[in-house]
């Protein structure tokens, strides 16, 4: 997600973002300007447009907060640079020699909010909830938990499995067995009143905003951050306003010319980092319930080519964006893991309307007397989901419908609300939506395609997959896939077919459309707080919506002269 201001409406609604940010300042504090009373509170802004729902289940895909702040991981895995693992509720784990157990060794002086102790019970009873419900299980995880005592836990696979260790270690939340096993349908309960092991706790929940405090007694030590204050605005103009005033202390995303933030803004800095891809994400298989042209492979294509990637950069991401791959791996980070096979290195930053109108006709398509193509006498027309208020998304998806326009598709911008775009992405409701495909625990991009192009993680439409939303299933995939999970991560040589076949099926298929890498960027309070991470040290990846990278953020801010 970004939260760029959209220039070209920032007059319309500037007056109205403001308001918003003024009526926070006094609903809530503000964080610089409202003196020592807030020196210990960050306020961030998460690009969240509209009231806030109250659900904090880590595991719902329309959950508010929770993973690494609350509810933590055995391990945190940096998935931006090869280092150790730190370990949060864990003290060690170790692979048998086939990758079929997992060791793990649990740290003995945790406990739950409410008092109680983290015990391996609780490990086991979260592991085996998340293996019996699937939307709670993104990771894919198929393992059998057993305690051997109160700090050791043993978890066997059927088959080896080594690149479940950082899913299953740093990717499943721990929830405490004692209140969750009352909990009848933990995939959809709200969770409205958290209890965690991890470093904050819920202070005060609000439509328009909600605050986390420290945990005073958090296993590792209380964190010098006091308080995290999350803000519901109207868009991202309230957004850069709120920053602009200082009543912002970290949002991620750009901001009108981007290259001048210490300037522009006085006692702040800015980092970008190429992580997710941005893509149109199409409701793809038919077999699962999919409907529309999108489900055309043809069509896909076509949008593919037809977009121009290099004007979309301009004037919707300020050129903070750069190429990106048709197989969905990384092409910085997964330089050495980018398949030779594939029949494009990158997506082409020109478009080739040429190519898009040539596929089309190949497939039936035929354009009428309106100019747009129709098949069976169905016109090639689409609705494309924006969330209200992401206006770089929507600059994107505007541009991009007028550049299809150019070659006979047409696709009409649908702005709703965050909660309806994601009960549609997830339900499978919708033709076209924009997002990006987030990466997992580790550098690797074996998780980027485990989590959106597995069979195991999506769902009939109607049912909510979690999270290849697209509705991909491809058998050589789901193969390489499960290949990749039984060889040892260092085995460079074996492990290169594998990425072949998942970059080049993808490449054929398109399920969701690459338009660019997001160059991801956040604005913080470098003033403020100490601790951010630089390019020099990437201890976590700095997205204030990345999750539990944001907590390991979090543990590491102090307050300025501390």
């Amino acid at each position: 997600m970004f939260l760029k201001a959209r220039r070209s409406s920032r007059a319309r609604t500037a007056a109205a973002g403001l308001a918003a940010v003024a009526l926070l300042a006094t609903a809530c504090g503000g964080s610089s300007s409202s003196g020592d009373a807030n020196k210990d509170t960050l306020v961030v802004y998460t690009g969240q447009s509209g009231d806030w729902q109250l659900n904090f289940n880590p595991y719902s895909p329309t959950m508010l907060e929770g993973p690494g702040t609350i509810f933590e991981p055995l391990f945190f895995f940096n998935n931006i640079r090869d280092v150790e693992p730190r370990p949060r509720l864990g003290k060690s784990f170790k692979w048998n020699a086939d990758g079929t157990q997992l060791d793990v060794e649990l740290r003995d002086d945790a406990k739950w909010s409410d008092g109680q102790e983290f015990t391996a019970e609780d490990v086991v009873f979260t592991l085996d909830m998340v293996s019996k419900n699937a939307t709670m299980n993104s990771t894919g995880y198929k393992g059998v938990a057993t305690a051997v005592d109160d700090t050791h836990v043993t978890i066997k696979f059927t088959e080896p499995s080594f690149m479940d260790g950082p899913q299953v270690l740093g990717r499943i939340w721990m929830v405490p067995q004692h209140k969750w096993k009352d909990i009848a349908t933990p995939a959809t309960d709200v969770v409205k009143e958290p209890v965690g092991t991890g470093p904050f706790m819920l202070d005060e929940f609000k439509a328009q905003a909600f605050t986390l405090k420290s945990n005073p007694a958090y296993h590792s030590g209380e964190p010098a951050l006091k308080k995290i204050r999350y803000l519901a605005l109207s868009g991202n103009q309230s957004g850069e306003a709120a920053l602009k005033q200082g009543q912002i202390d970290w949002q991620t995303g750009p901001v009108p010319d981007i290259a001048n933030v210490e300037k522009n803004y006085p006692g702040y800095k800015a980092i970008t980092i190429p992580m997710n891809q941005v893509a149109l994400f199409t409701c793809s298989n038919a077999a699962l319930g999919c409907q529309g042209p999108q489900t055309d492979v043809a069509v896909r294509k076509a949008i593919y080519y037809a977009v121009n990637r290099t004007q979309i950069n301009s004037l919707a991401f300020e050129n903070t964006a750069s190429e990106v791959s048709p197989g969905a791996a990384l092409l910085e980070r997964d330089k050495d893991q980018i398949s030779g096979e594939l029949q494009e290195k990158t997506a082409p930053m020109q478009p080739d309307e040429a190519k898009a109108t040539q596929l089309l006709e190949s497939a039936g398509y035929a354009k009428g007397g309106d100019g747009i193509y129709a098949k069976d006498g169905k016109p090639l027309a689409m609705t494309l989901k924006v969330v209200a208020g992401w206006t770089d998304y929507i600059t994107a998806v505007d541009t991009m419908s007028q550049q299809l326009q150019k070659v006979g598709i047409k696709v009409t911008a649908q702005q709703v609300s965050w909660n309806e775009w994601s009960d549609a992405r997830g339900r499978g409701n919708f033709e076209l939506l924009i997002d990006s495909l987030h990466q997992g625990p580790a550098p690797d991009p074996f998780y980027n395609a485990s989590y959106f192009f597995s069979t195991a993680t999506t769902a009939k439409v109607g049912e909510t997959a979690n999270p290849n939303f697209s509705r991909f299933s491809n058998p050589a995939v789901d193969a390489a896939l499960a290949a990749l999970k039984g060889i040892d991560p260092e085995d460079d040589a074996a492990r290169q077919p594998h990425f072949d076949t998942i970059q080049t099926e993808i490449e054929k298929s398109l399920p969701y459309i690459p338009v660019l890498t997001g160059g991801t960027t956040s604005e913080y309070n470098a003033k403020k707080f100490t601790g951010w991470p630089t390019k020099d040290d990437l201890y976590s990846f700095p997205a204030v919506w990345a999750r539990p990278e944001h907590s390991e953020i979090y543990l590491k801010l102090k307050p300025a002269g501390q």
